[in-house]
């Protein structure tokens, strides 16, 4: 069984189908968790992936027949599970469980675990254990006298009140925009909140669709976006938004057709928040930071540094009491979510944010773009260990300032860059920042990938 466990990450459980995971090592890692966290009663959710149904079956059955309640939201996003975790505490939910692989190629799937109050369970907080509970399973449990008690809930519409009352956009301007669900999740949310949107909505791979005819729902591989793009030109919109698999993460187009870099994104829901809760702490993580730390340091907030990942952040958030985190990967998490990520919030709250200062997308970042140029993430397949191309980058730029913090950054007065592998593919990626330096991002960037590439 141990030598099965290949799907485990640093955040959650990912891994191709059925090599690496499937329904019988699920139902083991799913009573595996609700022993170490003691839950008796989990929220269950799956994605669009055709492995999902099976996954999320032999999941419930497992729990089902150890005596542990299971409410079933059916296909759902991961912050629709959140959600049903940290609004259903009064309820007894105190656990939960989401069957997704998010942006990851349709043969792959995985399960985000949460405890009490959507707390997420990770490498630091007992995903170890876990793993050793499950691993040491030769044989399912005998099934409990009292079975659990089984119930569905697909109804959105505690879900959908919630973020609107955090998003507040019935008074906003009728915006034409385009939202890509990627043949993702999000479709069945869009349709649930466009009656309470003053919006014209122009749906783009709409239909849930595990085989992602469209190709796989991750913007942040240039050649995801031209769909978006496109649309958004073609029918003259204020705005785009495309989503990933699960619709954790949201990602921006402006009324250019112009992909928005979410360090950029990050900053203006920053202020954003910060209007709203004046002093408050924003979190960030390490790998384009220049940015955010001026957009928050104007707006007369802190802000706190924190390593990537869902869980590490959600972790940090609960921990600071920030009002708002922000990730270069296009995670938002927000403490009137929850501390967890939204991938609705954030369109919502900029939409808010363009109605206020009466401005499109593309000028509320022009002047951001051009004081702090980003390379955006540059993604290099591994072939080596990681750590000795860390070494090697860290010998090379020996004379700048180094925080090992979350991989490698190091610092000069007017250049930055950040280097730290996927903790869920064999990448490294690489993001490098200047102080309103274009030719210098270029040269810079250029310069780190001639060292990096020959080490890969």
């Amino acid at each position: 069984m141990a030598a099965s466990l290949r799907c485990i990450t640093p955040s959650d459980i990912r891994g191709r189908v059925p090599d690496e995971l499937n329904a019988a090592l699920a139902a083991r890692i799913a009573l595996a968790f609700v022993r170490y966290t003691a839950s008796r009663h989990v929220a269950l959710g799956r994605d669009v992936r055709p492995s999902s149904p099976e996954l999320a079956r032999a999941i419930g059955k497992a729990l089902l027949a150890q005596g542990v309640s299971v409410t079933d939201l059916g296909l759902s996003g991961s912050e629709e599970l959140y959600f049903a975790v940290f609004n259903g505490e009064a309820a007894g939910i105190d656990g939960g469980i989401m069957v997704t692989a998010s942006h990851n190629p349709a043969e792959y799937n995985g399960m985000k675990l949460v405890g009490p109050g959507a707390a997420p369970i990770c490498q630091t907080n007992g995903l170890p254990e876990i793993v050793r509970l499950a691993a040491g399973m030769t044989a399912m449990p005998d099934t409990a006298a009292n079975p659990g008690h089984y119930a569905k809930q697909p109804d959105k519409s505690a879900y959908v009140r919630r973020i609107l009352d955090i998003a507040r956009p019935e008074q906003l301007p009728p915006f034409r925009i385009v939202v890509n669900s990627g043949n993702g999740c999000a479709g069945p949310v869009i349709d649930a909140l466009a009656p309470h949107l003053p919006f014209e909505l122009i749906r783009l791979h709409h239909r849930p669709d595990g085989r992602f005819p469209n190709g796989v729902p991750n913007p942040l591989l240039p050649e995801n976006r031209r769909d978006t793009s496109e649309a958004v030109i073609r029918q003259r919109a204020a705005l785009g938004i495309a989503w990933d698999g699960d619709f954790d993460r949201c990602f921006f187009f402006d009324e250019k057709g112009r992909f928005i870099e979410s360090a950029y994104v990050v900053g203006l829901l920053a202020a954003a928040m910060l209007a709203l809760h004046p002093g408050a702490a924003i979190l960030h993580d390490a790998r384009v930071v220049w940015n955010t730390e001026d957009m928050v340091a104007r707006a007369h907030g802190r802000t706190i540094m924190a390593p990537s990942s869902h869980a590490l952040i959600k972790a940090a958030m609960r921990q600071s009491g920030a009002i708002y985190g922000g990730e270069m990967s296009a995670h938002h998490y927000f403490r009137d979510f929850g501390c967890c990520d939204s991938g609705i919030l954030p369109w919502l709250l900029v939409c808010r944010l363009m109605a206020e200062q009466g401005q499109p997308l593309s000028a509320l970042v022009a002047e951001r773009i051009r004081a702090f140029p980003v390379s955006g993430e540059i993604s290099l397949r591994l072939k080596t260990p990681a750590g000795a191309i860390l070494n090697t980058v860290r010998s090379r730029y020996a004379d700048g300032v180094v925080n090992e913090s979350d991989g490698l950054s190091i610092s000069y007065p007017d250049f930055r860059f950040n280097l730290r592998p996927s903790s869920t593919e064999p990448l490294l990626r690489l993001n490098v920042e200047t102080r309103g330096d274009e030719r210098l991002l270029h040269d810079k960037t250029r310069e780190l990938l001639a060292l990096l590439q020959p080490l890969v």
